[in-house]
């Protein structure tokens, strides 16, 4: 009976655009899953099927702390204690359409970034080079709460198929209904990747991670090197990815974190008109950033007042954090079961917070 329930997920799961896709790694087990157990395999994918190391990442993202996902996260490798990109890691500029080089003024600004990568390609072939693969959220959680522009992995992905390289999805912290139009984020940009990694909401505080792939990458992996972890395919924890996903389901989650999203932006909206020192609201569903600066006119970020805002807001029991280059972001990404009540309290309580700091 346990055993079906670890192919049910699997069928659940698998319920993706096209159709196609098979989990290769479904694990479970302490803090590191997502970094040792999840990103690494996807990267051994894209390494084994493309018989190539380079990647190409978005500036200031981040998808894990062991040290081969080190090399692949700006936000790890440029930030304090970090050593660089190893050499095989290539950056684009993260698609920032507040702050960033092309605004949303610009009715060709993710086109403009996605050129970049583009341009990235041309090099590395010039040098006899060929990506590996390009891995993004579609929505950059540590690098402020960024939604890629539409429009801009409809441009990368191609160029990178083109090449030969893979597309690599990082659902960790937008999927699962999160950002309430789609179900999983790369939708909200009319794109499939070729390999997800799916982590934290999976198990909804019990640690499970897993990736998906499409059929003909599986199959390269299978190449006679023996690929195995100790709690792969845990039965206990497929059980309780597969009661998540029904909750998700019954409880109408993903509309809920919809609904309440656009409650909680018109509100953000409505304190901006009264606070000047917000700058810029921006997300999805409950995937939410409110940018915090001390001057409209040159953008300049206001890191302490967001710390100030997120300390104060502890203190009365609601949860935010700081992201972004500058860490002036504030970062807001609740459990989607909070109600209305609660955005009002959270909206009452920030207009409060942001008198007093103001």
């Amino acid at each position: 009976l346990i055993y079906n329930d670890a192919n049910d997920y699997n069928i659940l799961v698998s319920k993706t655009p096209e159709g196609r896709w098979q989990i290769t790694g479904l694990i479970d087990f302490g803090d590191m899953v997502e970094s040792y157990l999840l990103f690494e395999p996807a990267a051994a994918l894209a390494y084994t099927y493309t018989r190539r190391r380079e990647m190409i990442v978005i500036d200031h993202a981040y998808h894990g702390n062991a040290s081969a996902l080190i090399d692949l996260s700006p936000y790890k490798f440029k930030g304090p204690g970090g050593q660089g990109p190893g050499p095989w890691t290539h950056t684009v500029t993260m698609p920032d359409t507040y702050r960033g080089p092309y605004r949303s003024s610009d009715p060709e600004a993710a086109q403009k970034y996605a050129r970049e990568v583009g341009e990235l390609i041309a090099r590395l072939e010039a040098e006899g080079k060929a990506p590996a693969g390009f891995m993004a959220e579609a929505a950059l959680g540590c690098g402020g709460q960024v939604p890629l522009p539409p429009g801009y992995l409809q441009t990368v992905y191609p160029a990178v198929r083109k090449a030969g390289g893979v597309c690599i999805a990082d659902e960790v912290q937008i999927g699962f209904g999160r950002l309430g139009t789609h179900f999983w984020g790369f939708e909200q940009q009319q794109v499939v990747p070729d390999i997800i990694t799916m982590g934290k909401p999976i198990g909804n505080g019990h640690s499970l991670a897993a990736v998906a792939t499409i059929p003909e990458i599986a199959a390269a992996f299978a190449n006679g090197m023996e690929y195995f972890n100790t709690f792969g395919g845990n039965p206990v924890s497929c059980t309780i990815g597969l009661a998540v996903l029904e909750v998700i389901e019954e409880e109408q989650l993903q509309a809920n974190a919809r609904r309440l999203g656009e409650r909680l932006q018109q509100g953000f909206r409505e304190l901006q008109t009264k606070y000047p020192v917000i700058g810029d609201i921006r997300g999805s569903g409950l995937f939410l950033g409110v940018e915090l600066i001390k001057d409209p006119a040159t953008l300049e970020p206001a890191p302490e007042l967001a710390q100030a805002v997120v300390e104060s807001l502890k203190e009365e029991v609601i949860l935010f954090s700081t992201e972004g280059p500058f860490n002036n972001v504030l970062k807001f990404k609740p459990p989607l079961v909070i109600t209305q009540e609660d955005t009002d309290r959270i909206l009452e309580t920030l207009d409060r917070i942001l008198k007093d700091k103001g």
